[in-house]
């Protein structure tokens, strides 16, 4: 049973973070203490059991853990809990995803804040070891259902559900809008690293200096490198997303947050329209021309730093842009212009006809 809603906390703004350095960046904010409450919440990750929020409630917190399934448990206990749902009001609340991601060179740098549409769960397919497929396949994974022939290039017949996810592109600009003048950290290291890049003509945004930018991102469980991998994750992020998805940033979480927050929305205690996915790139996800797969996966390539020091500049000035503007546009949220949610079509109860020929 809930409490009455006003002796509920509603938050403005949730953030939702991955893993430990990504929230300790929020101790250097001097414009809110997210630090000032620690909530104990039942089925929370056992490493970071609490949501931490301003003294005032505007503002929390949460570390998920790292992987799909630490992000999936983590965001149902936080919406589903009897505990949760009698401490919280999350109705009106944005959520901010803000983690660092791996980043494709053609189109950002190490260091920059990228703000996704689309996210895409490029592992939900068939896999063969590329070591063991014929010479004629360009990847060794293959859309779930598809049969021979026509392996490739084929939308999945079989899909569970999660493969790709929709947010608010009203939202996405709005964001983009408060963060793009942004003054983003960068290093020296960094800056040596991503160099190597323009030697190449199609990464010219990767040897660029950390910008703000409207662009994709992708979700597994394997934190992969190499540009065979990457090749074949555009391919299917377009795929799965009939062109209209470009991928730049690359992480282990976002889809299984999202889906967790859809069933939260399905159930009528979060707002779909009122998640922002924002990610800040700390490492390429494909060596740079002339360095091998695995050169470039264990290289020093400096974006870490700049990429936690960035999800407290830009995230802060988001939050404080829906703190600021509370009254006069956020608390009666944003009214998105294009089709948001999962693939079966859920928030509009939109029945989508599946065949699920023998696996």
């Amino acid at each position: 049973m809930l409490l009455h809603t006003d002796i509920r906390i509603a938050p403005k703004v949730f953030i939702v973070s991955m893993f430990s350095r990504e929230q300790d960046i929020w101790a250097h904010n001097p414009q809110f203490n997210i630090f000032a409450q620690a909530i104990a919440i039942p089925g929370l990750s056992p490493l970071f059991p609490h949501v931490h929020c301003t003294q005032d409630g505007s503002v929390c917190e949460l570390v998920t853990g790292a992987g799909e399934i630490n992000s999936a448990v983590t965001m149902t206990s936080l919406l589903f809990s009897k505990t949760a749902q009698s401490m919280f009001d999350f109705r009106k609340t944005y959520f901010l995803i803000a983690g660092v991601a791996g980043g494709n060179p053609e189109h950002v740098t190490l260091g920059s804040v990228t703000f996704a549409r689309f996210a895409v769960q490029v592992t939900l397919q068939y896999e063969i070891d590329a070591r063991e497929i014929p010479k004629d396949f360009p990847t060794g994974y293959m859309p779930l259902g598809v049969r021979p022939p026509d392996i490739f290039n084929v939308f999945p017949p079989i899909l569970y559900g999660t493969e790709v996810f929709e947010v608010n592109d009203n939202l996405r600009q709005v964001a983009y809008g408060l963060t793009k003048n942004a003054t983003l950290h960068d290093n020296t290291i960094a800056q040596a690293y991503r160099a190597n890049y323009g030697l190449d003509n199609r990464f010219i945004a990767g040897s660029s200096p950390p910008s703000v930018a409207l662009c994709d991102t992708i979700t597994a469980d394997t934190f992969w490198s190499g540009n065979l991998l990457a090749e074949a994750f555009e391919n299917t992020t377009k795929l799965f997303t009939n062109g209209s998805a470009v991928y730049c940033s690359t992480q282990q979480e976002d889809n299984a947050t999202l889906e967790a927050l859809l069933r939260g929305a399905i159930s009528g205690l979060v707002d779909f329209s009122r998640i922002i996915i924002m990610r800040t790139i700390s490492n390429f996800d494909r060596p740079f021309p002339s360095q091998t797969a695995v050169e470039g996966r264990f290289a020093i390539q400096g974006g870490f730093a700049s990429a936690l020091a960035n999800i407290q500049i830009a995230g802060s000035k988001v939050i404080q842009g829906i703190l600021d503007q509370w009254n006069d546009a956020f608390e009666e949220g944003i009214e998105p212009g294009n089709y948001i949610g999962d693939v079966f079509g859920s928030l509009e109860r939109v029945s989508i006809p599946l065949v699920y020929p023998d696996l």
